[in-house]
């Protein structure tokens, strides 16, 4: 296969995965990264490079909009970074170490998790329960609706940050943001309000990409002819999906194709890692 098929492929499939990861708020690494190594036979290492910087560039795009829309805890995303940043740089170094089948079948288990979390569906639950860690780091906070601003506390500060450790090692392991592990974490233990956690989430995936790409950085694993058209590729179709969202009345349908290409890939990458052949 020539350079340029090479790089067109990778293009159009990382449209494909911007597109899709855009409609469902998980990103494309869990797309990208079963694309390059089981249908181009490209080194996990390199994908998951490849798959850090995408996130890092689409979060960067998408999280100044949510910043300026008052919608993001920046006090919460900040606190909750430093567990991210610490867990992002021991799950990258851990990558290098561990074997390659092994990353894939995890991976495919984190698939089968994003795809179920993205056909849930999310209400919106305000709580104003008093805590005294959220207090004292002043984490409760408020954001803009349609009618009116709406005030939020953040409970279960200590179970969120560990919670969050965990999803940091994740991210930095597989190359993905780790957004569905950091929104459960955030709407399910910490009691915010489903499109704060989203849109927090989606803050912090950036600087916790970032922390896990020094590491593979370092080790020779990002290559400029890989990343340069799979960052093209998701931010065209990340802007794609967003315009999408916007005039459609319903998701539903589009996650339901998004579980069941993730579904598919996940299967593969199980199937590959237990037989060896990653």
């Amino acid at each position: 296969m020539s350079v340029l098929i090479f790089t067109v492929i990778v293009l159009i499939g990382s449209y494909f995965a911007g597109l899709l990861g855009s409609l469902t708020g998980l990103g494309g690494g869990v797309v990208i990264i079963p694309l390059l190594t089981l249908v181009l036979n490209v080194d996990i290492h390199y994908a998951i490079g490849a798959s850090l910087v995408s996130v890092i560039a689409t979060s960067s795009g998408s999280a100044a909009a949510y910043v300026k829309e008052g919608i993001t805890n920046m006090r919460l995303g900040m606190f909750l970074e430093i567990a991210t940043t610490a867990g992002a740089m021991c799950g990258a170094i851990l990558a290098l170490y561990i074997p390659t089948n092994y990353i894939a079948i995890l991976f495919g288990a984190i698939l089968i998790f994003s795809a179920i979390i993205s056909l849930q569906r999310k209400a919106e639950h305000i709580t104003l329960q008093k805590s005294y860690l959220a207090e004292k780091l002043k984490l409760n906070s408020s954001y803009p609706t349609a009618n009116g601003t709406v005030q939020y506390g953040v409970t279960r500060v200590g179970g969120g940050f560990v919670m969050m450790l965990f999803a940091g090692v994740i991210s930095g392991l597989l190359g993905i943001g780790s957004g569905a592990l950091k929104v459960v974490a955030m709407d399910t233990l910490m009691r915010i309000p489903f499109k704060v956690s989203t849109t927090t989430s989606n803050f912090m995936i950036g600087v916790t990409a970032s922390a896990s790409a020094v590491v593979y950085l370092q080790r020779g694993y990002i290559s400029p002819g890989l990343s340069m058209p799979v960052v093209i590729g998701v931010l065209l179709g990340a802007l794609t999906g967003s315009k999408i969202l916007v005039n459609t009345s319903s998701s539903r349908w589009l996650r339901w194709v998004f579980a069941i290409v993730v579904t598919f890939l996940a299967g593969q990458m199980i199937y590959h890692g237990i037989t060896g052949k990653i």
